[in-house]
């Protein structure tokens, strides 16, 4: 009898090839972790964070980049420089005419005292004059009643008359110079209140250009990654022009989507566990602060039931600010994995989902 052995081959290799994938089933049920309770939903997603411009104030050119992409930065530090050349040259300026108007205060004010003496001589000159106004208006009173008894001659009484006249006319004259000096005195007073201004504008113009001096260190404005480059050195960008891109590693939160049935009992604050790809070992603790209210991928039409369980609604899951800065360094955004919500606040968490930290 002749044994064909083709079908015999083929009928082992098929029997083999059943164990290996009976063995696999096996394993991957013995090895999978245990389904979710009720009480709880999941949904695929990426750690994501919040994503920082680091622009210029004003137009110019960037003279230096002190960090590279992939690089930590802590908040404040120094990450760019811009070239500064021509602000200095406006800084020296100002302070320039801070000083002449400094000067031109100091000349003012001895301006004013200048007048200030002349209006006191003016006083002076006028108190005499009054006083010989009033020796004079006596003479010319005692005169006129001699005359009149004919007693004093013609002569004496118009001689006197012309004295009164003249020391009243010097009278008003003085009185004239105090009341110029007064006017001389306003306008050094104004000459003052000019310098002063110019002084204080000069000193704005100073504040203003040693601002934008600092505002030339770029800094970072919390802490987190560098993402891009977005200008290199010697490169002028406009005003508000993008010199890196961050992300803030202190609002890091996971983006997924949850079906209508679930996304309807989620509520703001709810705890959620974050498992990564890339660590499946580690279970991150986070918190629901978004349920959108909008539906995601929605049909075309949702007019029966069937078609509205389709709907999903994008949910996001915030991790603890004090957490991620503990591990500020091992963050890394772009990492898919899958989000675990409780849905049943009175629902126990499973063994497979209790927190574990990095150490």
């Amino acid at each position: 009898m002749t044994i064909r052995r083709g079908p015999v081959r083929s009928l082992l290799l098929l029997a083999f090839l059943l164990l290996v994938a009976g063995g696999g089933w096996f394993a991957w049920q013995a090895l999978r972790p245990a389904g979710l309770p009720p009480g709880f939903a999941q949904g695929n997603g990426r750690i994501e964070a919040v994503e920082i411009d680091v622009a210029t104030k004003i137009a110019g050119r960037v003279s230096d980049i002190l960090v590279n992409e992939g690089d930590f930065v802590t908040a404040g530090q120094i990450v760019a420089r811009m070239d500064t050349a021509v602000l200095e040259a406006q800084l020296r300026e100002a302070e320039a005419q801070l000083r002449r108007a400094v000067i031109a205060i100091e000349t003012a004010n001895s301006l004013v005292a200048q007048r200030q003496a002349e209006k006191d001589a003016a006083i002076a000159v006028a108190a005499q004059r009054e006083a010989q106004l009033v020796a004079a208006q006596r003479r010319l009173a005692r005169t006129e009643e001699l005359a009149s008894r004919g007693n004093a001659p013609i002569q004496t009484l118009d001689d006197d008359r012309a004295s009164y006249e003249g020391v009243r006319a010097a009278q008003s004259a003085a009185r004239a110079q105090v009341a110029a000096a007064e006017a001389a005195i306003g306008s050094a007073r104004s000459q003052v209140v000019g310098a002063e201004a110019a002084a204080e504008a000069a000193r704005a113009t100073i504040q203003r250009i040693q601002v934008d001096i600092d505002d030339s260190a770029l800094k970072a404005p919390r802490t987190g990654r560098v993402q891009f480059r977005i200008a290199q050195p010697g490169e002028v960008v406009a005003a508000g022009g993008r010199v890196l891109n961050l992300v803030d590693l202190t609002d890091v939160y996971m983006t997924f989507f949850l079906a209508t049935a679930d996304a309807g009992r989620v509520a703001l604050g709810a705890e959620a566990r974050l498992v990564l790809d890339a660590a499946p070992r580690l279970v991150i603790p986070a918190r629901i602060s978004l349920v959108s209210d909008v539906a995601q991928f929605t049909p075309r039409t949702v007019e029966t039931a069937e078609e509205r369980l389709k709907l999903v609604f994008r949910v996001r899951a915030r991790i603890d600010a004090a957490l991620l800065r503990d591990h500020v360094e091992q963050v890394k955004t772009g990492l898919p994995g899958v989000a675990y919500v409780r849905i049943d606040p009175s629902a126990a968490w499973p063994a497979h989902l209790q927190v574990r930290l990095p150490e």
